[in-house]
Parts: structure tokens; sequence; C-alpha cells
């Protein structure tokens, strides 16, 4: 099975403008995800609509695609990148152009989902801790999953899923494993073209988020579990916590 990692990398940010081209530890963040990605997959290709993205992943010597300014999301720029580069795939991965510390283990348990044919749709989930405390768990900005007994996607939700009943919620981290979700996608390459045509689905729009569009269509939505925790970079302030976290990598 040939897989291909596509990194969506926007220039305009409302909460912070040309992230990708931060920089991290002496690199820009782009160039981290790239080689992070690259570790684990041997085809990787950045897709961007700005010309400062395109060159500064040039200049590194890394793939690039230019596409679209209009895009509603990162998965419809994938699909164009994907379009745009050349070879065929199996199945395209795609990962965000802020996350510069995924691991080649998360990776890997992502396209292991595709092991299972029946799997369309692939993601990943890392458990809650009793030490993350019910303000992470409740926090509306980390999706949580509900999966069934094959460790299919049953649901994603901002709310906290399931409700415990009758237990009080300071026991509710200790009675039940909660999974938070990691916003990495696999996708059959069908199943990408296929998605990025659906219009915006009623549940999709309630919650703001895209992955229940295709769970509303019918798809199946394989999890893997991960036990690594990655900074994701947001806003600034994140970066400055990512400088942190990379310093307290190296002294380890």
């Amino acid at each position: 099975m040939k897989f291909i990692a596509i990194i969506p990398a926007r220039y305009a940010s409302t909460r912070f403008p040309a992230k990708p081209l931060a920089k991290l530890g002496g690199k820009l963040v782009i160039e981290r995800v790239y080689e992070q990605v690259s570790s684990a997959i041997d085809d990787a290709v950045v897709a961007t609509d700005d010309s400062r993205i395109y060159d500064a992943v040039r200049a590194f010597g890394g793939k690039v695609e230019m596409t679209s300014t209009s895009h509603r999301s990162g998965t419809d720029r994938c699909w164009e990148a994907y379009c745009k580069q050349g070879t065929e795939a199996d199945v395209v991965i795609n990962v965000q152009g802020d996350e510069p510390f995924i691991q080649p283990s998360q990776l890997n348990a992502l396209k292991a989902c595709f092991d299972n044919p029946n799997i369309d749709i692939a993601t990943l989930v890392k458990p809650f801790s009793a030490e993350d405390g019910f303000a992470a768990l409740e926090n509306p900005n980390s999706p949580k999953v509900v999966v069934d007994s094959t460790m299919r996607a049953l649901y994603f939700s901002r709310s906290v899923i399931p409700y415990l009943r009758g237990v009080d919620r300071s026991e509710w981290l200790k009675r039940h494993t909660f999974y938070k979700h990691i916003g990495i996608y696999g996708f059959r390459t069908d199943v990408l073209r296929a998605v990025t045509a659906l219009p915006q689905s009623s549940l999709e729009v309630a919650e703001s988020l895209e992955q229940l569009r295709w769970l509303e269509n019918g798809y199946q939505i394989g999890v893997g579990i991960s036990d690594v925790e990655t900074i994701g970079i947001d806003t600034p302030e994140d970066l400055a916590r990512a400088e942190e976290f990379l310093k307290s990598l190296k002294t380890k």
C-alpha cells in the first residue's frame, strides 16, 4: 500500500498570521513538520496558498504545491495538492502544518488502520488521564470521540461524551476512558475525492467539526490510539510553549 502525506499550510491566520514561517528552535515550524512526517512517510508534500511559504519550503528542499485561496478546509486543499503532485497513492495522510512534534509512531498507527479493508478514513485519539483534570476534559476546543468495540468512531463532539449518569464529575476520569481527538487524518484516495464534493452537514455545522460530515454520509472512520502528547501551534503563546517543550526534549 502506497501512502503520501499532504501538509496544508496557510499564511493567513486570525490568531497567528504567518504561523508556518515562525521560527521554532532555529527552524521554521513548517520545516519541522515536514521533517517529522518524512521520517515515517517517504512521500510528503506541503500544500499552500501563499508564495512565501512555497518559496520557504523549496529553500529547505521540501516538495510543495500551490493551491487555491478559496478552499473551505485543509481537506479540500489536500485533494487539490494530491491531484497536482503527479504520483498515485492508495492513501493520503493529512497532517496539519502546525504540528511540529508529530511522531513516527503516530503516523504508523494511522497507517495501520488501513490494514482493515473496510476502513475509509482513519484518525487518532489519545486517552485523557485522571491527571488531566475535568477542566481539560470539558474544554470545547479539545473534541472528544466515542468508539465502538472495533475502534471505529461513533461520534465526535466538543461536549463531554459519554455522560456518566449517577457519577460525580470528579470521578468521571477514574471511571471511564475518555478519548481526546488528535486532528490527523488518512483517507483512501477515492474517499478523499468523494468527501471533498459533499455539502456541509447539519451536525458538522452544529459542532463545527468536519469529520461529522463524513460520519453522516456513512463513511467508516477507523481510530488509532496514541500515547504521545504533542503541542499544536495556534497562537504565539503556543509557540512559546513549544520552545520550552523543545528545550525539555533536548535535556532528556
